[in-house]
C-alpha cells in the first residue's frame, strides 16, 4: 500500500499522484458503505495495481473540506472577483469567506479585470476587514507578482462566479498549464463554465492550486452554512466592537446599544459587509436542527 494526494476526480476515477507517478484508481467499496467521497486535495492510502491503475482504500484525516468548490485540505480560498463583465455580488465573497472561517482556512480576495474596471473600491473592503486582497489583471499581468507571493508555498482554491477569470489568472500565473478559457455571455451577463472539474497544479512559485467549477448561482449548501450563533465570529472586522454591546447575547441586528450596528453607522464597518452578515443569519436561522445533525 502507498500514500499519495488526489490530484483529480472524474467520471469516477481518481487520479493519484504517489511522488513517481499518477494511478487512476477507483475507490473500494468500503468508501461507498462508509458515506465517504474522496475529494481533490485529499491525502490517500492506495494499492498500486498495473498500467497505472490503482484500488483506493482509505482517506486520510482531514485539516477541512469543502463542498463547493468540492476540495480538502486547503491552506487559502483565493477569491477571484470582478468589476465588469460579470460583476460580482459582494454577498458570494462573504459567504465563502464565513463558511473559510469556520474552517480555519485563509482567505486572499483577488478583483480580476482591473483593466476593464477599477476594482480598488471592493478590495478596500476586504483589506479594511483584515484580509489580503489585492486588484489583477490576468490580460495586462498587472497584480500577478504579488499573488505570487501569497500563493507560494501554500495550496490554494481558486474559486468564484463564472467568468471572473479563474483559469486565466492560472494561465497568466503558470503558462504551461494551458486551461480552457470562455467568453462571456452577453445576454446574460456572466461567464460560461469552463472547468467541469477541480484538479490540483503544481506552480513553479512553490504553491499547488485547485482551478474550480464557477458558481452561477448563491444558492448555498445546508452542509456548508454555520450556525447563526457562529456567524459573528466569522466577521473580524466585527472583533473590536462585539464586548462593546449594551447586552452580551446580542446579534448585532436590531439591537439597541450594539455597537457593531454604531460602527456600520459611522463608516468604520462597510454596510454590505453587514448586509451580508443579515442575509446569512436569516439562512442559517432556516435550517431545522434535526437537517443540521443529519448533515453533520
Amino acid at each position: 500500500m502507498a500514500e499519495g494526494i488526489i490530484l483529480k476526480a472524474l467520471s469516477g476515477f481518481y487520479y493519484v499522484d504517489g511522488g513517481q507517478r499518477l494511478y487512476a484508481c477507483r475507490g473500494r467499496g468500503r468508501l461507498r458503505h462508509e458515506q465517504l467521497t474522496p475529494l481533490v486535495g485529499d491525502r490517500v492510502r492506495f494499492t498500486p495495481l498495473e498500467d497505472g491503475q490503482g484500488a483506493l482504500d482509505e482517506v486520510l484525516p482531514r485539516k477541512n473540506c469543502f463542498q463547493r468548490p468540492a476540495v480538502a485540505n486547503i491552506d487559502q480560498l483565493v477569491m477571484i472577483a470582478s468589476q465588469a463583465v460579470p460583476a460580482t455580488d459582494p454577498f458570494l465573497i462573504d459567504r465563502l469567506i464565513s463558511i473559510a472561517e469556520i474552517r480555519g482556512c485563509g482567505c486572499v480576495i483577488c478583483v480580476n479585470k482591473c483593466d476593464l474596471a477599477d476594482g480598488s473600491a471592493l478590495a478596500g473592503i476586504y483589506r479594511r476587514a483584515g484580509y489580503p486582497a489585492l486588484t489583477v489583471s490576468a490580460q495586462t499581468g498587472e497584480g500577478l507578482e504579488e499573488l505570487r507571493r501569497l500563493i507560494a508555498g501554500k495550496v490554494s482554491a481558486f474559486t468564484g462566479n463564472s467568468g471572473v477569470g479563474k483559469s486565466s489568472i492560472l494561465n497568466a500565473l503558470e503558462p504551461g498549464i494551458a486551461l480552457k478559457t470562455g467568453d462571456i455571455s452577453r445576454r446574460l451577463g456572466r461567464g460560461r463554465h469552463t472547468t467541469r472539474h477541480v484538479e490540483l497544479f503544481r506552480l513553479a512559485c512553490g504553491g499547488v492550486a485547485a482551478d474550480t467549477p464557477g458558481f452561477s448561482s448563491f444558492e448555498p449548501d445546508l452542509q456548508e452554512l454555520g450556525r447563526k450563533e457562529q456567524l459573528q465570529d466569522t466577521f473580524r472586522e466585527f472583533a473590536p466592537y462585539r464586548g462593546r454591546c449594551r447586552f452580551p447575547d446580542c446579534a448585532h441586528r436590531r439591537e439597541k446599544g450594539c455597537a457593531v450596528l454604531a460602527a456600520v453607522k459611522a463608516g468604520e464597518i462597510a454596510p454590505s459587509r453587514h448586509q451580508s452578515y443579515l442575509r446569512l443569519y436569516e439562512q442559517a436561522g432556516a435550517v431545522p436542527d434535526w437537517e443540521r445533525k443529519r448533515l453533520e
